[in-house]
C-alpha cells in the first residue's frame, strides 16, 4: 500500500511538472511571437521556426495579445493546484496573496511597457522582464499557499469557542418559575438565553466569592419575582437593608396581588424604631418538648458555631438539655405567659438554689433536670460547671436591652404562609456582630421553618443570603421534605469551604449534593472542581501539528472533556454565571447546563432604586422605654422565682423540693 502511494504521488508530481512546462513554454512563444522583429534583428529567427510559429498561430493562440497569457496562467493555476510544499506555521495567507497580487499586476500591466517612449529593444526587453517578474511571484504566492497550515492552531489559545455549548433559548414560565434572561457563546455568536428555575422547591443554591454578583443578578430577581407571583416571603438580609427595601417596594407595589390582606415586618436590633416585636418561643407554635429541645439547640449552636461539628459530645449536649428545660418550664408555666428568650436567658443567670428549686416543679423537665440537680447537691461542682457554665456563658451575651426589646413582643407570628394571615419578613444582620445576632436570628429562622413547612399552607419562599452566618438545624431536611409543601428554599453562600468551616464537612457535602438547582458565579478549588463535575463533559473537536524536517500533518479527532473547566469557573466575571438547573415531569428541560451572562438592565435598576422608599418607622421607640423593658423582664423572673418558692413553703407537699444548700 505504500508502494502504490509513493507511486501516485511521483505520477502527480510529474503531472504538474509537466503542465508547468506547458504554462512557460506558452509564454515564452507568446514573446516570441509578441516580439519578433526584435528577435529576428538579433538573428535568433530560422525558416523552420518561423514556420512552427506559423503553424502555432493558425490554431488561434495569438489570435488577440492577452490570451496566450490567460492560457499560460491557467496551466500555471492547474500545475499549482497538485504542489504540496512543507507547511510552515510562520506563512499565513496574507503573506501568499500579497505575493500573488503584486504578480497579477505585473503580468498584466506590462503591456504597457512595450508603448515605453524608448527604443523598441529596450521597450521588449522590459516587457519580458516585468512580465517573467509577475510570473514567478504568482507561481511564489501559489507555492506559499499550499505551505500555509489551513487549521488556526493558535487563534483560540483558551478553547473557549471549542469548550460552548448549546443552553436553552426558550422562556419557560410556570406560576412558581425564576427566569433571568442571560447570553451565552455558541462556537463564535452570541446567543440570548434564559436561565429558567422552573421548580425552585427543589432548592437554589447561588455561589460567588465577594463581587460576583449574587445579590444583584440572582437575589434580587428571586425576590421581586416571587413577590409577583403572590410567594409569601422571608429574607435573611445580612447586610441589612440591602435586601429588605427590595422585599419592601416590590410589595409595595404588588400587594393587591395576594388574596388576603398582607403585611411586610422587619426584624432589627439596631434600629429599633424600624424594627418589629416578634417572640420566636410563642408558646402557641411549641407544641411539645421537642420544639423547646430544637430551639435550645439552636441558639447553642448559633452562640458556638464550633459545637456544629461536636454534636453528640457530653460537654455539648449537657448545656442544651439544660437549656430545653428552662424554656419548657417557662412555656408550661401559666400557659407561657413568660415564655420568651430574655425571660429565658435571664432565668438562666439565676443562683443554683433558687434555678434548681423552680425547675423541680415541672415534672416534663424532671429527666432533664436531674443530673444538674443531683450533681449539686452531691457537691460535684467541677462537674457542673463543666456542664452548665459554658452554656450560661454564651447566652449571657444576649443581655442587651435592644434584643430584649424586640424579642419581647408579639406584633406578628411567623407563620408566614399563613392563609389567613399571609406576610413578608425581613430579618436583619449586621456584619460587625455577627456572632450575636446570628445566634438570635438563627432562632427565629429555625421556628419559622417549623411552622412553614406543613400542608395546607401558602407557597412561600425562604431567602438566605450569606447563610453560613446563621445556624438551621436539618436545612437538609427542609430541603429534601419541603417541596411537597410549595417551600423554595434559596440559599446564598460564598464558597463551599465557608459553608463546610461553619456547619462541617458531613453537612456541607449534603447540602451541596441535593440542591437540585445551582447558580454559580466565581468561585475556585473543590468548589469549582464539584461544579465542573455537575455540569458534565461535552464532545469537543482536537487537533495536532506535527512538523519534521520532511514533512508536516495535522492530526484531528473528538473526544469528551469538562464543558466548563474549573480553571474557568475560577475566572469568571461579574455577572457571568455557571450552573444547573432542574425541570418538572411534565415540563422537561434537555438543556439544563449554562454557562452564560445574566443580562440586567443596569438604568432601569438604578432608576427603580432612586425611586425606592425607605423602610418605614414602625413606632417611636426611646431608651427609656428599652431600659424599662429590660428591667421589668428581670423583675419578673425575680417575681416567678419568689412566687414559685414562696408557694412551696406553704405547701408541705412540695415544701421537700427545696433546694438550701447554702
Amino acid at each position: 500500500m505504500a508502494l502504490q502511494t509513493g507511486e501516485n504521488e511521483q505520477a502527480l508530481r510529474k503531472i504538474t511538472d509537466f503542465t508547468r512546462l506547458i504554462s512557460v513554454t506558452i509564454l515564452l512563444l507568446h514573446f516570441y511571437y509578441e516580439c519578433y522583429q526584435v528577435f529576428a534583428g538579433m538573428g535568433i529567427s530560422t525558416k523552420l521556426t518561423d514556420q512552427l510559429l506559423g503553424n502555432i498561430a493558425r490554431t488561434g493562440l495569438f489570435s488577440f495579445f492577452v490570451k496566450p497569457k490567460l492560457i499560460a496562467l491557467g496551466l500555471l493555476a492547474i500545475s499549482l493546484l497538485g504542489a504540496k510544499g512543507k507547511k510552515d506555521e510562520k506563512l499565513g495567507y496574507r503573506t501568499a496573496l500579497g505575493y500573488i497580487v503584486t504578480g497579477l499586476c505585473c503580468y498584466f500591466i506590462s503591456w504597457l511597457a512595450l508603448h515605453a517612449p524608448l527604443e523598441i529593444a529596450a521597450r521588449t526587453t522590459l516587457y519580458i522582464a516585468i512580465t517573467s517578474l509577475g510570473f514567478l511571484l504568482v507561481l511564489s504566492g501559489g507555492t506559499m499557499l499550499t505551505r500555509v497550515i489551513r487549521d488556526a492552531l493558535n487563534n483560540d489559545i483558551f478553547n473557549s469557542e471549542n469548550e460552548t455549548f448549546p443552553q436553552e433559548e426558550r422562556l419557560l414560565e410556570n406560576e412558581y418559575s425564576i427566569n433571568l434572561p442571560a447570553r451565552y457563546q455558541l462556537k463564535s455568536r452570541i446567543r440570548n438565553s434564559w436561565i429558567n428555575i422552573i421548580n425552585p422547591f427543589r432548592g437554589l443554591l447561588v455561589l460567588g466569592t465577594p463581587g460576583a454578583g449574587k445579590s444583584y443578578f440572582v437575589i434580587r430577581h428571586i425576590i421581586t419575582q416571587h413577590i409577583k407571583k403572590g410567594f409569601t416571603i422571608f429574607a435573611y438580609d445580612f447586610k441589612f437593608p440591602d435586601l429588605s427595601v427590595i422585599v419592601y417596594n416590590t410589595w409595595l407595589a404588588n400587594r393587591h396581588l395576594y388574596k388576603e390582606n398582607c403585611a411586610c415586618y422587619f426584624i432589627n436590633f439596631d434600629d429599633l424604631s424600624r424594627s418589629n416585636r416578634c417572640n420566636p418561643l410563642d408558646p402557641l407554635s411549641m407544641t411539645d418538648i421537642t420544639d423547646a429541645a430544637e430551639s435550645a439547640r439552636t441558639i447553642m449552636m448559633g452562640l458556638n458555631r464550633e459545637w456544629i461539628k461536636k454534636q453528640g459530645d457530653f460537654f455539648v449536649e449537657s448545656p442544651i438539655n439544660f437549656l430545653t428545660a428552662i424554656i419548657w418550664f417557662l412555656r408550661k408555666y401559666q400557659g407561657g405567659e413568660y415564655c420568651t428568650l430574655p425571660h429565658v436567658i435571664e432565668f438562666m443567670q439565676l443562683p443554683y438554689d433558687d434555678l434548681f428549686t423552680v425547675l423541680r416543679l415541672e415534672k416534663e423537665i424532671e429527666v432533664l433536670v436531674n443530673p444538674f440537680i443531683n450533681a449539686y447537691i452531691n457537691d460535684v461542682m467541677e462537674q457542673l460547671e463543666g456542664q452548665i457554665a459554658s452554656g450560661k456563658v454564651a447566652i449571657a451575651r444576649l443581655s442587651s436591652p435592644q434584643l430584649y426589646y424586640v424579642l419581647s413582643g408579639n406584633d406578628f407570628t411567623l407563620d408566614i404562609n399563613n392563609p389567613r394571615e399571609p406576610k413578608l419578613v425581613c430579618c436583619g444582620n449586621n456584619p460587625q456582630k455577627i456572632q450575636i445576632y446570628g445566634a438570635v436570628l438563627s432562632l427565629y429562622v429555625n421556628r419559622l421553618v417549623k411552622l412553614v413547612n406543613q400542608k395546607g399552607k401558602l407557597k412561600s419562599s425562604l431567602i438566605f443570603d450569606e447563610f453560613p452566618t446563621i445556624y438551621l438545624n436539618g436545612i437538609d431536611s427542609l430541603i429534601a421534605t419541603a417541596r411537597s409543601n410549595k417551600v423554595a428554599t434559596t440559599l446564598g453562600i460564598q464558597d463551599l469551604s465557608q459553608l463546610r468551616k461553619d456547619y462541617g464537612k458531613e453537612q456541607a457535602d449534603v447540602i451541596m449534593g441535593i440542591v437540585g438547582n445551582i447558580v454559580s458565579g466565581q468561585v475556585t478549588g473543590d468548589t469549582a472542581k464539584q461544579l465542573s463535575d455537575r455540569i458534565g463533559k461535552i464532545m469537543q473537536d482536537r487537533q495536532s501539528l506535527s512538523i519534521n524536517s520532511g514533512d508536516t500533518s495535522i492530526s484531528k479527532s473528538k473526544q469528551l472533556e469538562a464543558a466548563v473547566p474549573p480553571s474557568k469557573i475560577a475566572a469568571l466575571s461579574s455577572g457571568d454565571f455557571v450552573g444547573m438547573v432542574a425541570d418538572n415531569p411534565e415540563e422537561k428541560i434537555s438543556l439544563k447546563a449554562f454557562h452564560c451572562q445574566i443580562i440586567n438592565d443596569h438604568k432601569a435598576l438604578s432608576e427603580e432604586e432612586k425611586a425606592y422608599k425607605p423602610i418605614p418607622i414602625i413606632r417611636k421607640v426611646d431608651n427609656d422605654m428599652v431600659q424599662r423593658n429590660y428591667q421589668q423582664i428581670r423583675q419578673e423572673v425575680q417575681d416567678i422565682v419568689y412566687a414559685e418558692i414562696q408557694r412551696m413553703i406553704q405547701d408541705p407537699k412540695l415544701e421537700h423540693l427545696i433546694i438550701r444548700k447554702n
